[in-house]
């Protein structure tokens, strides 16, 4: 049943005496549901891990299809460190070797995706082709050694015996052996190491791939590593370096004269197959992709190279395979993960790409009699793909080759290999991080034209950070649960029920008896709706003094908080998934973190306060606890007429320095555009006041207020005598 404060009003004391015989003492604190009961919250189900279930659902239309495309390719650009992408340095490629056969040549290069950051790999052409040719790129998984991988002479006895491979030297290294293929048959082939594989030792094997447990050292708020809370704050991942690799791989293919740029592919498995998807996905250059086992309703990918925070929230692997849709690709499956891609997933592939009138650009060749792999069998699939779409006209059938090996193949030599230190790490992550800030800072301290671009950036941003949609008022129902009469205003509690994300959030409001001014503020606090009141169980002073002068008073449980907490007097650690590797992107690429959960319930509480029938002249927000106060800096800037004003304590905290992964207050993508002064600086022109923090560190919300000369609403509590309930009751005015 819908509520509204006027019935909450009408005959209260009776109703009290009729309906709630039981009142709760003054002193004791206040619960809506009875002792040791969670509320029913759709959140506090078992989290989702990469070994969960992601079916895709096509759209009815195509019309419906492009936003939410739209918003899938938002998503993982933000996820992955790339929204904006970074700007583009010197490639510096530098060709170190060179070996020429009958009908294709090998080249070993390496270049800089940033500054001083190497790829590294071979560079197959064709020999004889006048005109220009297609470019692949070849990223490659998880097989040992990568680009320098040397089948057991068992392992190469099993596959020709199964009819895997079809001739030694392929066997010995079937990556090698498809770049020596397509480059017969006329393309243009980069094969690139992933990171810590083969020559690529600037970063770590272990680091990259087998990160397992968080290291404190590493985890400060200066000069941070990957893995830590401080680089999840600002959406620096292992995966979004490897993906910006691949970029800048293109980048390369694109430089070279013989190379045609209409004809540009990617094709790897299964990690590689995950760059091949991702890359397929963000970057329109691309005209067809191959990714082999890999995309699946199943697993999402093992490695923390295949994860990061935000990426698969909402999303699998199957949507970002349907983004390449209508253009041609080819997927397989094996015995693996994606043993039932046939029947699971594929067919809602399929129908997307009949729905874009493309149902013939997409092929699945599923050989589950094959383990995992990417074997001759696949490989000449994939072969018929780009010879048929880019019109090469050439023999699929793969030929022996002279299989080079890992010292004609490397890119290095003994005195100039760069090798991993924690210092390079650091330096790394700190350059990155120096380079994202020249980006988003002069439009955030531009003049409006600029600091229009930066809301354009932003907002989107904050739609994958925190969640797309803030609920309706049709979304919500507040059920009663209790009513009491004290003093000079009536306590009603209950729970606000939010239908669009399956949130119960217990809540309560102090309503003044008989001098209502119209205003309503939502009063935060670590202690959720117990932050109301005092240890005696009275009202604190300065709720008392905002409900004596005729202000209602909400408070609120947000999730993991008061009646969430069975008990508990706060959340020690979040909850986690049940991987034993400490990356939060484990947890957090596929769940929404606590912060930004709570960031939801502060958006739903303020839809119900501004939309119930009895129309309130002001809906305030008050935080003074920094923690709570940064949260609301995110609601405020998300939701901009939601509030009219806000007192905030926000007392130098900012995302960036959260110091542990498992902390309630992790945001990822938090300090990622500008941290809290960024999203308060989003808010204005709403009347703001500021404690905790002085003018310099609150220059870009100083300017965010003289841009549109409403300089007088912001106060500073060092520029301010008066305290902040004073000060909000002194500004009501303003609010007739």
């Amino acid at each position: 049943m819908r509520i509204t404060f006027q019935q909450y009003a009408t005959s209260a004391l009776l109703s009290l005496t009729l309906l709630f015989p039981a009142i709760v003492s003054a002193q004791d604190p206040i619960r809506i549901l009875p002792a040791g009961q969670l509320p029913g919250d759709a959140r506090l189900a078992p989290l989702k891990d990469l070994n969960g279930y992601f079916p895709f659902s096509p759209p009815e239309s195509e019309e419906l299809w492009k936003p939410r495309a739209e918003a899938v390719r938002t998503q993982m650009k933000v996820a992955l460190g790339l929204w904006p992408m970074p700007p583009k340095s010197a490639l510096n490629l530098k060709k170190v070797s060179h070996l020429k056969f009958e009908d294709y040549q090998v080249t070993g290069v390496r270049f800089e995706s940033m500054p001083g950051f190497y790829v590294t790999g071979s560079l197959f052409e064709p020999v004889g082709k006048e005109r220009a040719v297609p470019g692949v790129l070849c990223p490659h998984g998880h097989w040992p050694n990568g680009r320098f991988y040397e089948a057991s002479d068992s392992d190469i006895k099993k596959n020709l015996g199964t009819g895997a491979e079809s001739n030694p030297e392929a066997a010995k290294n079937p990556m090698q052996a498809r770049c020596v293929q397509l480059a017969r048959m006329g393309c243009v082939v980069l094969q690139i190491d992933m990171l810590g594989y083969a020559d690529s030792q600037q970063l770590s094997f272990d680091l990259v791939h087998r990160f397992g447990k968080q290291r404190p050292d590493m985890n400060t708020n200066e000069r941070w590593g990957f893995f830590s809370p401080q680089a999840e704050s600002h959406l620096q991942s292992v995966m979004g370096l490897q993906i910006w690799n691949c970029i800048r791989s293109l980048d390369l293919l694109e430089s070279l004269e013989n190379v045609d740029k209409s004809r540009l592919a990617v094709t790897g498995a299964s990690g590689g197959a995950t760059q091949t998807m991702i890359v397929g996905a963000i970057d329109p250059r691309v005209a067809a992709i191959f990714p082999a086992v890999m995309v699946s309703t199943a697993m999402q990918g093992g490695c923390t190279c295949e994860n990061c925070t935000l990426l698969r929230v909402g999303t699998g692997n199957v949507e970002f395979a349907a983004l390449f849709a209508p253009k041609p690709q080819g997927l397989t499956a094996a015995d693996d993960w994606t043993v039932e891609f046939e029947t699971k997933g594929y067919p809602d592939l399929k129908k997307l790409y009949a729905l874009l009138g493309a149902e013939d650009q997409v092929h699945l060749t599923a050989r589950t009699e094959f383990g995992h792999n990417y074997n001759a069998v696949s490989r000449k699939a994939m072969y018929e793909l780009f010879n048929r779409e880019f019109g090469l006209n050439a023999s699929v059938e793969e030929r022996p080759y002279q299989r080079l090996t890992e010292k004609e193949l490397t890119v290095w030599n003994d005195q100039n290999r760069p090798q991993y230190t924690v210092e390079y790490e650091r330096d790394l992550l700190a350059e990155w991080t120096k380079v994202t800030n020249e980006e988003i800072e002069p439009l955030l301290m531009g003049d409006q034209a600029e600091f229009d671009e930066f809301r354009g950036l932003v907002m989107p941003a904050l739609d994958v950070i925190v969640g797309a949609e803030s609920p309706a008022m049709d979304d919500l129902e507040f059920d009663v649960k209790v009513k009491e009469q004290r003093g000079n205003y009536l306590l009603i509690g209950g729970l606000l029920h939010n239908d669009k994300n399956g949130s119960q959030l217990p809540a309560l409001f102090l309503y003044p008896n008989e001098n209502w001014g119209g205003h309503t503020v939502l009063w935060l606090s670590e202690e959720g709706k117990d932050g109301l009141f005092a240890e005696n169980g009275r009202l604190k002073a300065e709720v008392a003094k905002l409900v004596s002068a005729g202000v209602s008073v909400a408070g609120i449980d947000l999730i993991y908080q008061g009646e969430f907490l069975a008990g508990k007097d706060q959340l020690a650690e979040t909850p986690t998934v049940a991987n034993p590797r400490e990356a939060a992107a484990y947890t957090w690429g596929y769940n929404r973190a606590i912060a930004a959960e709570r960031i939801n319930d502060i958006l739903t509480m303020a839809t119900f306060m501004r939309h119930h029938e009895r129309a309130p002249k002001s809906v305030g927000l008050v935080a003074l606890d920094p923690s709570m106060a940064a949260i609301s800096s995110v609601a405020l800037a998300k939701e901009t007429t939601l509030f009219d004003f806000a007192a905030l304590k926000t007392a130098g905290f900012r995302f960036a320095e959260v110091d542990s992964i498992r902390s309630a207050n992790l945001l990822p993508g938090g300090a990622r555009y500008g941290d809290v002064p960024a999203f308060l600086a989003l808010a204005a022109p709403a009347v703001m006041r500021i404690d905790g923090e002085d003018a310099d560190e609150m220059t870009a919300v100083v300017k965010a207020y003289q841009r549109v000369d409403k300089k007088d609403r912001l106060s500073l509590g060092e520029e301010v005598d008066v305290t902040s309930v004073d000060w909000l009751l002194n500004g009501l005015n303003r609010f007739p």
